[in-house]
């Protein structure tokens, strides 16, 4: 079974043309630049992801700033957003140089106002403070992400709930109905589908739900023992009474 940092590395869904271009000699040739950002957009349609090939892009746009296009980093961030608990949102801040806010009214620079936003919804999550989370994304200060950005990521609001979904496995063995509906923004018949979907038991009488057990919510004792022989100890008898005088 691959694990998480190989498939982080090498998505099974990438194509050997983009392998060739992620880590081939041609990752900095401006040329390629479309390529890469088709491959981005095939990821939002398909709920795919590629963060090494999408990093590649912003590298591609710090060489060649006449290639910079917002759209594309935004929805860049947006792919990472979900990928926490790892630090792809980070890595891709990273990459982004300091732009100058557009002077151009015809074609005003979404970035410089909904990175802020963006940057917020990510710290949310990553300190799963997640009623917060769907409080702002909710909110009229990210309408113009949601409009014109999040809705045509396919599977966005699914992706930030398996981020919850994988808190909520790692810290608890029961949690009840109310605060597993803030957590995930969902209520009534579709909450019940979720749960149900998960293979969670909902017990409807108390309202709690009950986490399978994981190697994450599991509490288990571990007993150290220490195998000193005779000889050993022999010594640091001998070597305690040297230095006791």
């Amino acid at each position: 079974m691959a694990s998480v940092g190989s498939l982080w590395a090498t998505p099974p869904t990438r194509t050997p043309l983009i392998e060739n271009l992620v880590s081939g000699v041609d990752r900095y040739n401006p040329n390629n630049v479309s390529i890469l950002e088709d491959y981005l957009y095939h990821q939002i349609r398909s709920e795919e992801y590629d963060c090494l090939a999408n990093l590649a892009i912003l590298k591609l746009y710090q060489f060649n700033p006449d290639l910079y296009n917002p759209d594309v980093v935004i929805n860049i961030l947006i792919k990472a957003l979900t990928s926490v608990p790892f630090p792809d949102f980070n890595l891709c801040i990273s990459l982004l140089d300091e732009r100058p806010a557009s002077t151009n009214p015809d074609e005003p620079d979404p970035l410089p106002s909904l990175l802020p936003i963006l940057t917020s919804l990510y710290n949310l999550l990553q300190q799963c403070r997640f009623p917060a989370f769907w409080a702002q994304y909710r909110s009229d200060e990210a309408e113009s992400l949601r409009d014109n950005y999040t809705v045509e990521c396919i599977g966005f609001e699914s992706s930030v709930r398996d981020v919850v979904v994988r808190a909520v496995k790692a810290a608890f063995t029961r949690i009840g109905r109310e605060r597993l509906s803030t957590y995930l923004d969902l209520t009534g018949e579709e909450l019940d589908a979720y749960i149900a979907k998960l293979g969670w038991s909902l017990d409807s009488s108390t309202g709690v739900i009950t986490v399978p057990p994981n190697p994450d919510n599991q509490i288990e004792s571990t007993v150290v023992q220490e195998n000193i022989q005779l000889p050993q100890l022999v010594k640091i008898i001998s070597h305690a009474t040297q230095t006791a005088y």
